[in-house]
Parts: C-alpha cells; sequence; structure tokens
C-alpha cells in the first residue's frame, strides 16, 4: 500500500466548526483546508492517530476504548457546545499496535479505555470527516515535552502510514492565550515565517531546526510552553525524510497572527 502522509494541523481555537454565527467568516480557510484532505488521501483512511496537545501522560497514553466519550476542555463558550457530538469509533486494535510499536522503540507507552475525544481532535476532525465514520485513536504527549523523544515516537509509528492509518498531529503553530490577539502579532509572524522556512529545508536540516525551535526568533513569546507545538515532531518523524507543504496560512487568525498547517509527504 502506498505510504499516506502525515499532518501538523492548527486546530482553531474551541468548538469552531459549531459557532458559525459567532465566528462568521473567520474560519473559512482553515476549514476549506481540512475538508481537502479526503481528496489530498484518495479518500477516507483505514483509520485516524491523532496526536493531541490536549493530553499529557508520563507515559505515552493511547485511547483505547471502543466508543469514546467526548471531553468538553473549553470554558465561556455557548451552551450547545457542551452537547456537541462526534461519534466516530475508536479501534482497540490499533491502539495496541501504536502502544507495540511506541514500546518496541524504547518508549514507554500505555493503553486508556476510558479517555474520550477532546476538542483538538473532534473540532480538527469534523470538518475532514463529518459522517465520523473513520475510526479514531488518540496519542497524548510526554510529560517533559522533549522534542527529540516526540520525533522518535513519530519515527517509531511511520510504518502505520502503509497500514492505511492517518497520521494527524493536532495543535497550533501559535499558541500564546495571553497574547492572542494584535499583542501577539509580531511574534506570532515572526515565528510562523521561521516555521514555514524550516519546512522548505532539506530533511536533516529542517529535522535539526525543529529540535532546535527555541532557537527560532520570538519562539518563546509564541510558545511558552510548547504542547501545542509538539504534536508537529511526531508528524514529522513518521515521515521525515519526506517534502513538507504549507496546507493552511493565514495573516490575519483572530485579527492579527499568523497560522500555519503542513502535510509531510
Amino acid at each position: 500500500m502506498t505510504s499516506l502522509p502525515t499532518y501538523f494541523l492548527s486546530h482553531g481555537g474551541g468548538p469552531w466548526p459549531w459557532m458559525r454565527e459567532q465566528f462568521g467568516s473567520a474560519y473559512d480557510a482553515l476549514d476549506a483546508s481540512l475538508r481537502d484532505i479526503p481528496r489530498q488521501v484518495g479518500g477516507k483512511p483505514g483509520a485516524v492517530l491523532a496526536v493531541t496537545a490536549h493530553w499529557e501522560g508520563r507515559d505515552f497514553m493511547v485511547s483505547s476504548g471502543a466508543r469514546p466519550p467526548m471531553i468538553y476542555d473549553y470554558g465561556g463558550f455557548p451552551p450547545h457546545t457542551y452537547q456537541i457530538r462526534y461519534d466516530a469509533p475508536g479501534d482497540p486494535a490499533l491502539a495496541a499496535r501504536v502502544q507495540a510499536l511506541l514500546q518496541g522503540a524504547g518508549l514507554p507507552a500505555a493503553l486508556d479505555d476510558a479517555r474520550g475525544f477532546d476538542h483538538g481532535t473532534f473540532s480538527a476532525l469534523y470538518p475532514v470527516f463529518p459522517g465520523a465514520d473513520v475510526p479514531i485513536v488518540q496519542l497524548s504527549l510526554r510529560h517533559g515535552l522533549d522534542p527529540a523523544e516526540h520525533l522518535a515516537a513519530g519515527r517509531a509509528l511511520a510504518t502505520l502510514r502503509r497500514e492505511g492509518v492517518l497520521i494527524v498531529g493536532s495543535g497550533l503553530s501559535y499558541h500564546n492565550l495571553r497574547a492572542f490577539n494584535a499583542a501577539g502579532a509580531a511574534a506570532s509572524h515572526a515565528f510562523d515565517g521561521w516555521l514555514r522556512e524550516a519546512m522548505a529545508l532539506p530533511p536533516a536540516q529542517r529535522t535539526q531546526a525543529l529540535l532546535e525551535w527555541e532557537r527560532a526568533p520570538a519562539a518563546r513569546q509564541a510558545h511558552p510552553r510548547e504542547e501545542h507545538l509538539l504534536p508537529l515532531m511526531v508528524a514529522l518523524g513518521a515521515a521525515e525524510d519526506e517534502p513538507a507543504s504549507v496546507v493552511y496560512h493565514e495573516e490575519d487568525f483572530f485579527g492579527a497572527l499568523a497560522v500555519s498547517s503542513f502535510r509531510f509527504g
């Protein structure tokens, strides 16, 4: 089977696909980029492995329930957004395979059969698969947020791409909630410009640049804590020697911020 690409998706704010009245056209470009993914990958994959910025564990944690519940991990949104259902099935067999691949690479991994879909997963994947008819397994980040360790996780999972599994890192290329407006404009544009340039480097240089991301312009202004960047390391590691392309880019996200999404392969 041909290897599927991998993605790092800037997932947007909260339950945005269910807030069209409030946001108007603000998310049109992101929505269009997500809806185009099935065309890019040639249809529906057998399953999705979603690396989520909204889950961390002592080990790499893998959601293994057959019917994951919902996690409304946001606050201050309209009441209807706490009734959202995205009832995609889980895939216990895939979860066990993910665990085995990580453990085989010397990375600690455990299963969690109670973990539900957080908004980084369901808000990003609803536009891609609105029928909720593709099984989804979530993978957490690991405490310590070591970029090299998350890159290694991606390398360990690369074989899944030949098995019909779409690997998606869900985060945000700029994530400073204290400056999520014009106050963050300069930092977001500086970091996003560096990030897009890094993606265009030859593979070995690209990997090194991402491992040393803290040296980038405005790195810590863009990511005071890097949990929303780390899913990128997994997506990169799973397609490390393949070209990257920008699949979504905005210069005025929330009126001022620069954000991007990337495909590998």
